[in-house]
């Protein structure tokens, strides 16, 4: 009896927190969402050292938490996540680390690839970002089996860093870029050694770098307190929304991700317009939020996104995001 009470209560609380989330991502939703999300995941040794769990513990665990992350910002509506997993420099580690780290790498893309995994449930793409030619014979045999497994899926897009440093990407970008040019200048002339202006262009680099189908970060989320972006996408992220939340990566939660894009919607993803005023104050009694001073306090608009000639009733349901945001910035309990 006991049993199925417990089984009872935990299906109740289960339907409950589903019901939240819900709620939650429909007010999410009257504001600018990104449509990129990047993530440093960083503070997995840390989290393991500081819980005496053994070496690579703090990677599993680890794991665990992008797999959540990644359920949550693919149901808000997220379509890109990119997730900085290992970094070239990581391979002057200890090589028993880096070996296991690469072993635990496998095993996780073998997890994704089974039948009942997220990959498949939300039909997901994933592309791995990298000099592949660094990892060893399984590891890059996985990741190969990985991408041409997901490429025709339709769904959200994974991209996973590994063996990756953005100088380096750069750097493949402009070899790749000069080659192409000098073949060109070759079956031209016969000869590659004209001397050609712009050989380098800021399209042609863009074109070939492995972010080159893929927007930029709208927000970059490296955890653990740090603000190094540690060579990580340099080149896409003039524009993105930085944030340093505390919580090592293990323990980044659903709490965490829905403050980041709260910060994103209020500092980084709206702008303000003045030239369709709002009324807020009709709207606070129906949500029981404060009367809040905002200057100026008008339109909030999606960047790129809401045209000149909104309705007064669409001004009012982004007034409402501001509302909220405000409301929960006020409180301290997330």
């Amino acid at each position: 009896m006991e049993k199925k009470s417990s089984i009872k209560s935990s299906t109740l609380l289960g339907r409950i927190w589903g019901f939240f989330q819900k709620c939650l991502f429909l007010v999410l939703s009257f504001g600018p969402m990104p449509n990129h999300i990047a993530f440093i995941m960083d503070g997995n040794r840390r989290f393991a050292k500081s819980r005496g769990i053994k070496q690579g513990g703090g990677h599993s665990i680890g794991f665990a938490a992008l797999i959540s992350t990644l359920q949550y910002c693919y149901e808000m509506g997220v379509k890109y996540v990119t997730v900085y997993a290992f970094s070239i420099d990581n391979f002057k580690r200890k090589p028993e680390e880096v070996q296991s780290v690469m072993k635990l790498m496998q095993e996780k893309i073998d997890e994704l690839l089974k039948e009942e995994s997220i990959v498949n449930e939300y039909g997901i793409r994933i592309n791995f970002w990298g000099n592949l030619k660094l990892l060893s014979d399984p590891v890059r045999l996985a990741v190969e089996k990985a991408m041409t497994t997901t490429a025709k899926n339709t769904g959200p897009v994974l991209s996973v860093c590994v063996a990756y440093t953005s100088t380096d990407e750069i750097m493949h970008a402009i070899e790749e870029s000069c080659t192409k040019k000098i073949n060109k200048v070759q079956e031209r002339n016969g000869s590659g050694y004209e001397i050609m202006e712009n050989l380098v262009s800021v399209a042609d680099l863009e074109q070939l770098l492995y972010t080159a189908d893929c927007p930029d970060p709208d927000i970059v989320i490296r955890t653990s307190g740090e603000t190094r972006l540690s060579n990580f996408l340099l080149w896409q992220t003039t524009f993105s929304h930085l944030q340093n939340p505390s919580p090592l990566w293990p323990e980044f939660s659903f709490r965490h991700l829905v403050w980041a894009i709260l910060e994103y919607q209020k500092e980084g993803g709206c702008e303000f317009n003045s030239d369709i005023p709002v009324a807020p104050e009709k709207f606070c009694c129906c949500w029981n939020l404060p009367q809040i001073s905002i200057a100026p306090f008008s339109y909030v608009r999606r960047k790129k996104m809401a045209a000149s000639g909104d309705s007064v009733i669409e001004a009012y349901r982004k007034s409402i995001c501001m509302l909220v945001i405000d409301k929960l910035q006020m409180r301290k309990s997330w």
